[in-house]
């Protein structure tokens, strides 16, 4: 279009992302998907196009010719000359004479014109049937959406827009608010200059989602920049409740590598507490208004399992197209039940992220814990609380405190840069809260519920995000120290080195440490931090008497009108996260290895559970497998790994048997197995196949632990039933030196340094070997004892699996290990 640059008014189809200096970054995307997205086939999913609402731009040159035609220009100039943002005060008196300047201007005749002849076009092209045009104005700001900085809820928006008047409003509305006090202050600490920047505005059709539902999607993890996964959230109602924090949202999870390849792969669904939602209003003059969400639909996901994968297509679509990882915005509209695409940026904090170079934040000690939610990064922060209420108190912030809140706002930006850390009662991982602490690099905690009644101003505490999903606010200054590894010149050893996991809240940041893959994860933690419930009692949930017990039951198993679904799922969600991590490296799953005292902690687990006088050595591991008492039990750890497998595409999982005292044994086992799905055909030639998988092995892998000595001892008769052997270090130096290792009196002879245990450990590589097995170790032993490392390597070993902080310097020791055995 000829003389683009000077027109009032450009259409979705008019623009795209190169015309950012025209009409700014959100008009920019929302043409750019428009005209590239809606229309044509892409190669990834060939029967997905996204859905953009239409709308139009009120241009870049309409708001300057809007300031030039009033002479705004040097006024604001003159107000914000030689302005301190870090003066609370100064800032807010600043901003409002700039914004009350702009709301007080009129509109030029033919710029005003322009917008209402759009207007009218508009509705006229959308055919409402006689119903008023409704629409979302959004402010679009030449500097925002760029690759470098995100500005973040900097602008306005303004929803259910309806009449000619009200239109005009909301644009003014939305110039005044490039002089918002966040935005002035993100401006100067972002270097842009105020009058290089100008506002362009969309005018979109809005997408009923005040009858549906809406929410934020990033195609990668926001805390730990992992790449392979989408992240939606979602609430119901429009989105602002989502985006400025709120609402505790619902948050899915979905694996890309496995989308692509056709498999449901949704890695994990949490369910958000949903309190409010914000909807139409048709009195007064304000367009929205907040509303309660019946319990019901509090306790019901906002999108089902099509719409998660849908949209998940269309993230990894949009990022396909702009070639980086992105930040979006949709919406479901609850009256044509469609889903619509409505915002699209780049993501701009993890994308930056410099991946050579590993931080480990390790609190050192810990105090009485305050309150905790939901983490935001993996940082820890401290110094003195304060609770600020309303804008009122933003004045009385100072450097370094902690920001208590009950959520924050984006007007709150020039205090949030001067906090230690953040803390809310509301709001979810990718609310205004937690996108701006990660952008700042400052530790977060969201969706606390009570931190505004537990946490004193004045108090000094210690904000943890580094044990996992789950944040910490401590009373106190606590220790803790940061451990800064550079990976850029990493050179891995011979020997393959592997991950012990358990936790799959941390596995995202952990898969970037070098590593071949995890050779134990153990699902006992998934049960017990995730599930809490004995399989039992939820098998035979209808029998319970204990009317305490199954109050907790529900509790817990909310949404779920099947109880064995809830731990089936559970299960399923917390392999597949560790699966999906390390991806396609292999991931080795040990089924349940809880001790029977163990077992009977669990929620209802009592009454299934003998005590028995040294559950060391009891009804543990391959036992429980086959027996009448518990069969049921392992038949949903069999249906989760088939799930994580076939339904969701990791067929780099393998599973792994432990405490298979007899070949007997390790056949029922196999057995048993076979009944629930999972049958398995032994692989030829297993230690050269191990590795990384083709994409057509999709044979299960089933290894067993050596961690009896009857394992070694009958080496060629479990070597005929298992793929490969991992020895458990502890167990076996117990069994084999006749110790109880629960007994203090005795630990001090556990050592498996122990000439018998490496004569046994030889034994197993030597014979495996010519039985042409793997053979891989799990424990600490290697990493703690370098001679005992030594040894492992001389004698052949294939794989070494560690704690996470271990990996590095034991792969280090290992390669100098390697190079000087070469020698």
């Amino acid at each position: 279009m000829e003389h683009k640059h000077q027109e009032f008014i450009l259409w979705f189809n008019e623009i795209g992302k190169d015309d950012i200096p025209l009409v700014g970054g959100k008009n920019a995307n929302l043409g750019e998907m428009y005209q590239n997205l809606t229309k044509a086939k892409n190669d990834t999913f060939p029967h997905e196009k996204i859905q953009v609402p239409y709308g139009f731009a009120v241009t870049a040159y309409s708001y300057r010719y809007f300031i030039n035609e009033n002479n705004l220009d040097k006024k604001i100039r003159d107000i914000l000359e030689g302005l301190d943002t870090n003066n609370i005060r100064a800032l807010e008196k600043a901003g409002l004479e700039v914004r009350e300047l702009i709301l007080s201007a009129k509109f030029p005749a033919d710029l005003e014109d322009a917008i209402l002849s759009a207007h009218t076009r508009f509705a006229k092209e959308l055919d409402l049937s006689g119903m008023e045009l409704d629409v979302a104005v959004r402010s679009s700001a030449t500097a925002e959406d760029l690759p470098s900085a995100s500005f973040a809820g900097q602008q306005e928006s303004y929803l259910n827009i309806r009449g000619k008047h009200n239109l005009l409003e909301a644009i003014k509305k939305a110039f005044s608010s490039l002089f918002t006090n966040r935005a002035i202050s993100y401006r100067v600490d972002q270097n842009f200059d105020h009058f290089k920047i100008a506002l362009s505005v969309a005018v979109q059709k809005m997408v009923r989602s005040d009858r549906g539902a809406s929410g934020v999607m990033f195609t990668l993890d926001t805390d730990s920049g992992f790449r392979e996964i989408v992240l939606i959230n979602g609430s119901w109602g429009l989105g602002e409740f989502v985006v400025k924090g709120v609402v505790t949202p619902d948050e899915y999870m979905v694996f890309k590598p496995t989308l692509k390849k056709g498999y449901d792969s949704i890695i994990n669904k949490k369910l958000g507490s949903k309190k409010k939602k914000l909807i139409y209003s048709h009195e007064g003059t304000n367009p929205t208004k907040e509303a309660p969400v019946h319990e019901a639909d509090r306790n019901t996901f906002v999108l089902n399992n099509e719409q998660i994968l849908k949209l998940s297509k269309w993230g990894v679509i949009i990022e396909d197209h702009y070639k980086r990882p992105m930040d979006m915005e949709w919406a479901y509209d609850g009256l044509s039940q469609e889903l619509y695409i409505v915002q699209a940026r780049p993501e701009t904090v993890q994308a930056r992220k410099d991946e050579t170079v590993l931080l480990d934040y390790v609190l050192e000690e810990h105090g009485k814990v305050l309150t905790e939610g939901a983490a935001v990064g993996s940082k820890i922060g401290q110094g003195k609380a304060r609770f600020v209420k309303d804008p009122s108190q933003l004045n009385e912030f100072r450097q370094g405190e902690i920001l208590v809140a009950e959520m924050t706002d984006p007007d709150w930006e020039p205090i949030m840069k001067m906090a230690s850390a953040i803390v809310t009662n509301s709001g979810g991982r990718t609310s205004h809260a937690a996108i701006v602490s990660r952008e700042l690099g400052i530790a977060a905690i969201v969706g606390c519920g009570n931190a505004t009644e537990v946490i004193p101003t004045g108090t000094d505490i210690t904000v943890s995000c580094a044990e996992g999903e789950r944040g910490k606010v401590y009373e106190g200054i606590l220790e803790y120290r940061i451990n800064k590894t550079d990976i850029a010149n990493f050179q891995a050893p011979k020997t393959k080195i592997k991950m012990i996991v358990a936790d799959p809240e941390f596995v995202f940041t952990n898969s970037f440490i070098p590593n071949q893959g995890v050779g134990l994860a153990r699902e006992e933690f998934i049960i017990t931090n995730f599930i809490k419930i004995h399989p039992n009692a939820l098998l035979n949930y209808e029998k319970i008497t204990d009317k305490e017990v199954k109050k907790q039951i529900d509790e817990l198993t909310t949404g779920y009108e099947n109880k064995v679904d809830y731990y089936v799922e559970k299960l399923a969600f917390g392999i597949s996260i560790i699966a999906a991590a390390f991806y396609p490296q292999p991931v080795t799953l040990r089924f349940s290895d809880f001790k029977t005292n163990e077992y009977a902690s669990l929620l209802g687990g009592r009454e299934y559970e003998p005590v028995e006088e040294n559950p060391m050595i009891g009804w543990r591991g391959a036992s429980r497998y086959y027996d009448p008492n518990f069969k049921d039990a392992f038949a949903l750890e069999c249906k989760a790994v088939r799930i994580v497998r076939e339904k969701m595409g990791l067929y780099n999982l393998e599973v792994m048997i432990p405490f298979c005292r007899t070949p007997e044994e390790g056949m029922r086992v196999l057995e048993v197995m076979e009944k629930n799905g999972l049958p398995h055909k032994k692989v030829e030639n297993a230690r050269h196949k191990h590795n990384i998988k083709s994409e057509l092995d999709e044979a299960l892998h089933v290894w067993v632990m050596a961690e009896i000595p009857s394992n070694i001892l009958q080496i060629e008769e479990f070597a005929a039933l298992f793929d490969g052997f991992s020895i458990g270090s502890n167990d076996l130096t117990q069994l084999t030196l006749g110790l109880d290792r629960d007994s203090k009196i005795v630990a001090h002879i556990g050592n498996e340094r122990n000439n018998s245990i490496k004569s046994l450990i030889r034994t197993l590589i030597h014979k495996a070997h010519l039985l042409n097995l793997p053979v891989g170790i799990c424990g600490q032993g290697p990493s703690d004892f370098p001679d005992f490392a030594e040894f492992l390597v001389r004698e052949g070993i294939d794989s070494i699996s560690l704690q996470p902080d271990s990996v590095l310097k034991t792969s280090i020791r290992l390669r100098e290990l390697e190079e000087s055995l070469k020698k």
